[in-house]
Parts: structure tokens; sequence; C-alpha cells
């Protein structure tokens, strides 16, 4: 029995997803399927990160945080994988672009600085860490890294290869930089994704609309968009 009051094996699919039902091949086994929950970090979510220092409504990136919760719960029952990531720099600051620290400071958040969540975007700090409406549970993945790609200086694809993972459900932080890039590395690497609406968010409302749009032109060209009921409801289960 799992925490769904069912028994068996899970599959996904297919979700009532735009452009296409997702997946693209029907179905697929929960085991096979990723759960990637990006950067729901109190530096983007949290009062006195980074988003929140810059000026921006953290009403807006938070959310996504409840339906989130909803699909985490759902997918640890269905015994697939979950993946959270964390984007950050080393406390010496040695992996952090030049660029990327002068933007940050023109801004009046430079990563590296202290602020009332520690230093802005450094390992180890408060503000760093995930929040506890989504954080992981022990022998979860977690995937540290430097940019907004979730692949590049990862061993994430080694871990999605590792466990024979070939679908992902995309959840997190913010829609149109640090899920957007990721789901894109993802389409390149031949994996079907699948970003959830009601479970992602960004600084601005307009670049959310439009982050999720870009996703259903040309057929769908980096996956589908649906919301986190519509995968909720397209699980299966069978006692093989």
């Amino acid at each position: 029995m799992n925490g769904t009051g069912m028994t068996g094996t899970a599959r996904i699919g297919p979700v009532d997803a735009n452009p296409y039902k997702w997946p693209y091949d029907g179905s697929v086994p929960a085991a096979h399927t990723a759960l990637i929950c990006i950067d729901w970090q109190v530096d983007f979510c949290g009062p006195g990160g980074y988003v929140d220092r810059m000026g921006y409504d953290i009403g807006l990136t938070r959310a996504g945080l409840p339906a989130t919760a909803r699909l985490l719960a759902h997918t640890r029952a269905a015994g697939m994988l979950v993946i959270h990531t964390r984007e950050g720099h080393t406390p010496d600051l040695t992996d952090l672009p030049a660029n990327k620290r002068w933007r940050s400071a023109q801004i009046g958040a430079e990563i590296g600085s202290a602020g009332p969540a520690g230093r802005i975007l450094v390992r180890g700090e408060p503000g760093w860490e995930i929040v506890p409406e989504v954080a992981p549970v022990p022998g979860e993945v977690l995937i540290d890294k430097p940019g907004k790609g979730a692949f590049y200086a990862t061993q994430l694809d080694l871990v999605l290869r590792t466990r024979r993972i070939t679908h992902i459900l995309l959840t997190g932080i913010t829609t149109d930089v640090c899920v957007h890039t990721p789901m894109r590395e993802a389409n390149d690497r031949g994996y079907e994704c699948l970003i959830l609406s009601d479970c992602t968010g960004a600084t601005d409302p307009d670049n959310h609309r439009a982050a999720l749009h870009m996703v259903t032109m040309q057929g769908g060209v980096f996956g589908c968009v649906a919301d986190s009921e519509s995968v909720i409801s397209a699980t299966t289960w069978s006692d093989s």
C-alpha cells in the first residue's frame, strides 16, 4: 500500500496537455519518470533572499508552492525519482562569472554579499536552502549547480541515465529562466518533458505566461504544458 491508497505499479499518461497529450508515446512507467523541483530556495522565494532583495514580489515566485507540494506527495507515492536543484556558488566565489556578479551588483543584490538570509546565492547559507514546503526527504537527489541550467557543470544527466529515466516533469522557479533552461537542455538530450503551469512561477506574470507559451510552439518544441491535477488524474495503477 502506498500514500495514495493504491497498490501495485504506477504509470503516467496520457496527460491532458498542450499542444499534445503527454507523453508522445502514450504512457510511461513512473519508474522511468523523474520529477525535477528546480531552485525552490529561500533566495528565490523567501523573505530577505535574492529575489526579495532585488525588489520583486516573492508572492509571484511562491505561487506554485502549494501545487508543487501536492504533486511531490503524489510522485513520491508513485515511486517516481525526485530530484531537487539548488543554484549557488562556492564561498570563495571562484565559480561566479564576473559578468554575473557585476549584473547582480547593479540591481542592489550582489551575489556573495551579506543579506538577511546570509550571503546571497552562496552554498551553505540560509538563503541557499530549499524552503520547508517542498524540502527533500532522505534518499532524494540534490543537484547543486552554478548557473541557470541544471545539466551544465553537474551530474544530472548521469543520474538520469543511470536510473533509466526517459521522461521528466518540471516544477520550480523561475519559469522563464531556471526552469526553461534545463527544459531546453533536457529536450536536446532526448528526454520527453512536461512543465507544470501551476507548479512554476516568475518574477513577472507576463514572463511566466510567455515562457509556457513558447514551449507549445512548433507542435511542442520543448515538450508540453499541463497542470498538476492533470498529471495526478492521469496516474494509473496495476498489480504487475
